[in-house]
């Protein structure tokens, strides 16, 4: 099972080469973290499109951060929102990989990055 952010699901509803050779060349089942799920959603600008992502996301594994990671996530992002800039929902998406100690595949290591114990992994070139 592999942890796919937000991004990486975005460059497959758009269709992105890379990302859909990547996605099908993987043998993984894909994991998502509530949290971008609902990033997802948030991002759909029509009914059509809301239909799309709810129809792929059916056949997605989710998993919702627990309690005691999520005292975690707040801790790091006490620490880290002012001085680098790294948002609630990113932090949330991080600790929810290091939780189920799987590397997290995304393009947005900037922000990742200070989140102790998280792996992060590019899926493809883009």
């Amino acid at each position: 099972m592999i942890m796919v952010d937000t991004d990486v699901m975005i460059d497959l509803f758009r269709g992105l080469p890379q990302a859909m050779v990547w996605f099908s060349s993987n043998h993984d089942e894909i994991l998502l973290s509530r949290f971008v799920v609902m990033e997802l959603l948030s991002g759909c600008r029509t009914k059509r499109e809301l239909n799309a992502v709810q129809k792929t996301l059916r056949n997605v594994h989710t998993i919702w951060l627990r309690a005691t990671h999520a005292e975690i996530a707040q801790e790091i992002f006490e620490t880290h929102h002012l001085k680098n800039n790294i948002g609630i929902i990113d932090v949330f998406i991080g600790q929810t990989a290091v939780q189920e100690a799987l590397p997290l595949y995304t393009f947005n290591h900037k922000h990742y990055k200070i989140i102790p114990n998280l792996q992060l992994v590019q899926p493809y070139k883009r």
